[in-house]
């Protein structure tokens, strides 16, 4: 298979033509793309005051019920931090290859929302997303409960479900959980209906998403690796390129309509 940096021209160009000319594309992104808008890893942000906590007090359902106002104050630091960051050129590039006419469905394991926020129509959040809630109970989404309920005026930490009182946590997949039935399903039919995947800003190393990828390929469509450093995937890769989200996506979709 072909494989070439993002500064070679010749790359660029098949692959944009093989981005005019596909009938269903994926985009699978990782905390990479996330990182250009300023969002640190999980366990980059186990900084200061954090530094000194096990991940597993801060991300796991145990954790959570042994403190949960320790936890919560962990996730609405984060969440707030989250909610300042802007997307950026990369998640923008993406967006306006979908608004030129591509079908387009992105397949993220990043759980910031910025997708949605520059504009994507079809995404799939493999980890969910930090700026929602849910029941700790199984209750499920506050807001699909009860309408109008606002948790964020709640004043208890963590605030309470409206249905049966038991705390809210973050709508996030926690070390030791399993992924969304639900959106992992809709994300491995959307890449077996591909014709072009690619593959921006994840070390694909963590499973089963890291596996999506290798059912593309699987499958007969062409994959695209869009990394500054090498993935497992490159070897399988129809092109590898060199570089960050923000730099390569515009050069690459800009001509897609």
């Amino acid at each position: 298979m072909k494989r070439a940096a993002a500064s070679n021209e010749s790359a660029l160009a098949e692959v944009r033509d093989w981005v005019r000319t596909a009938q269903r594309i994926v985009v699978f992104t990782g905390a990479g793309v996330s990182a250009e808008s300023g969002i640190p890893t999980f366990r980059d942000a186990l900084t200061g005051l954090w530094a000194r906590f096990d991940p597993e007090r801060l991300a796991t359902e145990a954790g959570f019920r042994a403190d949960p106002p320790l936890v919560w104050r962990w996730y609405a630091e984060r969440r707030a931090a989250i909610a300042r960051a802007q997307p950026n050129a990369g998640h923008r590039a993406i967006a306006a290859c979908e608004a030129d006419g591509a079908r387009v469905t992105v397949v993220t394991q990043n759980i910031d929302g910025l997708h949605a926020r520059a504009g994507s129509r079809t995404v799939l959040e493999l980890h969910g997303n930090i700026l929602r809630v849910k029941c700790l109970e199984g209750c499920g989404d506050p807001q699909r409960i009860e309408p109008r309920h606002d948790w964020r005026a709640d004043p208890r930490v963590p605030p309470a479900c409206p249905r049966c009182g038991a705390p809210l946590r973050p709508d996030v997949v926690w070390f030791g959980e399993l992924l969304p039935q639900d959106v992992f399903e809709r994300a491995e039919q959307a890449v077996l209906d591909a014709d072009l995947m690619l593959v921006v800003g994840t070390s694909a190393l963590v499973h089963p998403a890291a596996g999506l990828p290798l059912a593309a390929h699987a499958a007969g469509a062409r994959v695209v690796v869009v990394n500054p450093a090498p993935t497992p995937i490159d070897a399988r890769a129809a092109q590898v390129l060199r570089g960050a989200a923000g730099e390569v996506l515009p050069a690459l979709l800009q001509s897609s309509g």
